[in-house]
């Protein structure tokens, strides 16, 4: 089956671009997408979560960038995967590109999708794939602009790879150019790269149990207390839930109904 998303976003397409590149930033912005193993810059492994009604369904994917055009903005993802409970699996070309637009940047989709075993089932129709993928991309969307919002605010490079990331922002980290109050600045070039080294892992090491912490949070249903000046930790989108949609589904028919007479 075929079908079709776009979404804009407020970025120009010079910028857009290299955003949507970088695996890393955006896959946390994807409802119920978590990246498992960065191979290359190509190819990746990741897990895919959906919830049809009582059903989860977890995809355990392989996908690789099989064609990127960085001059016209067009790329080709493969992407193959499975099932963690053997319910099915689903093999998916999607092919996305990314054109001027008024707000920025438009980026238009097109995704052939096979599915297989029992899986097929619940997912049964193209006018019920094309609705749970259109909550999907809309939430994407407002989650990736609510990144991109975060990422001006704490003058962070929207796509910025997470060794960038780990180098702390003006706004995010004080200053420490002025050293210990009274204390000489280091004369020796050895003491001055060591100092450099350990400031930068020591931050790194911070960065991720911060985020570990502010994750363990947020699944207790509670946000975490942001440090004056520091940018507060990002969380991953939860997976689309079916019962909702199921319920917009059925709205719609009706309404159909009635409209047509």
């Amino acid at each position: 089956m075929q079908f079709s998303n776009s979404f804009e976003v407020s970025l120009p397409p010079e910028q857009a671009w290299p955003l949507l590149m970088n695996v890393e930033a955006i896959v946390p912005c994807m409802p119920g997408a978590e990246l498992i193993e960065k191979i290359d810059e190509r190819t990746f492994k990741g897990k895919v979560s959906v919830k049809l009604g009582p059903v989860g369904l977890a995809f355990i994917c392989d996908a690789n960038f099989e064609e990127v055009d960085d001059e016209a903005r067009t790329a080709v993802i493969k992407a193959s995967g499975a099932d963690a409970k053997g319910r099915g699996s689903a093999m998916a070309s999607i092919d996305f590109r990314c054109q001027p637009c008024a707000a920025g940047s438009k980026i238009l989709i097109t995704t052939d999708l096979e599915l297989s075993g029992a899986v097929a089932q619940y997912g049964r129709g193209v006018g019920l794939i094309q609705k749970v993928a259109n909550q999907i991309i809309g939430q994407f969307a407002r989650n990736l602009e609510a990144r991109i919002a975060h990422d001006k605010e704490y003058g962070e490079s929207p796509q910025a790879t997470p060794e960038q990331l780990a180098t702390p922002s003006p706004k995010a980290v004080p200053a420490v150019s002025q050293g210990i109050a009274g204390a000489a600045a280091p004369a020796s070039g050895d003491y001055a790269q060591g100092y450099r080294e350990g400031f930068s892992t020591g931050f790194a090491a911070g960065h991720a149990a911060g985020y570990a912490a502010a994750a363990a949070l947020l699944a207790k249903g509670r946000m975490p207390p942001a440090a004056p000046g520091a940018a507060p930790a990002y969380p991953a989108a939860k997976p689309i839930g079916g019962i909702s949609l199921m319920f917009s589904s059925l709205w719609t028919t009706i309404r159909g109904w009635f409209s047509s007479r």
